[in-house]
């Protein structure tokens, strides 16, 4: 965070389309320094990964968009900025919460709910990431979700408290950008090993379903693509998916 350009931008609004496309819109028009943020009390066009919506009551929850500019990440390598921004959210909801896990590639749990999710958005230029966008909805106040939502959960609901939007945002600052100097340092593994202990599912056989149907598998790894490998229960099979291949299912 010392690091980091006194020049940065901070934008904070009221209501926004999605603070993804606001962040890509100042990096065409000022290229802003890293580590600019923009933080929104509401989105109205809230995305997710692969085309998800995320659906966030006014003024409740965290809302935010960070730009960094990773240029030392092969454009091929750039999950290592996923495996980052979910180890700093999870880091951050520690604080607060025991039982927090990351279900690959990038969704935040508490126990077997969802309490966040993550859309990072790189322009690749050649092999190299010329900056990337990492979006993050964290679930903090809201008391209340759509019925349509699967497994929502938030912080509040958890632990019964009220909670500072900009104090958990400046948290997760600290937590990213101890994160980010461990990668330029060229510590990269002691970033993949944590991101797979804090993996939820990570020990044991669970079920899984994919094209062909379901199936029971541990997970085996994660490739520096971002792909999961699973080794199934009863052939020992190894099976590689991207993400919205593959189906973790209730227990």
């Amino acid at each position: 965070m010392d690091q980091l350009s006194k020049d940065r931008l901070t934008v904070r609004l009221n209501e926004v389309d999605s603070t993804n496309s606001y962040m890509k819109e100042l990096v065409e028009s000022q290229h802003p320094e890293e580590g600019s943020i923009v933080m929104a009390d509401y989105q109205t066009v809230g995305r997710g990964q692969a085309g998800n919506t995320w659906i966030s009551s006014k003024g409740d929850n965290l809302l935010f968009s960070l730009l960094i500019y990773p240029r030392q990440v092969p454009a091929k390598e750039q999950f290592i900025i996923s495996k980052m921004a979910s180890l700093a959210i999870k880091n951050t909801l520690d604080q607060f919460v025991d039982d927090i896990r990351i279900k690959w590639p990038n969704d935040i749990y508490w126990k077997d709910k969802k309490i966040a999710g993550i859309l990072i958005e790189s322009d690749i230029q050649g092999d190299q990431i010329e900056h990337s966008i990492i979006g993050a909805g964290i679930n903090l106040n809201q008391r209340e979700f759509p019925p349509e939502l699967p497994n929502p959960v938030s912080l509040r609901q958890i632990t019964g408290t009220e909670y500072d939007r900009v104090y958990v945002l400046n948290t997760f600052m600290r937590e990213f950008f101890l994160l980010y100097r461990e990668l330029q340092r060229g510590e990269q593994q002691i970033i993949d090993d944590e991101y797979m202990l804090d993996l939820y599912r990570v020990n044991g056989y669970h079920p899984f379903e994919d094209a062909n149907g379901q199936f029971r598998a541990k997970i085996d790894r994660i490739l520096p693509t971002g792909h999961l490998v699973l080794r199934t229960f009863e052939t020992d099979e190894e099976r590689v998916y991207t993400f919205k291949e593959v189906k973790f299912l209730d227990e």
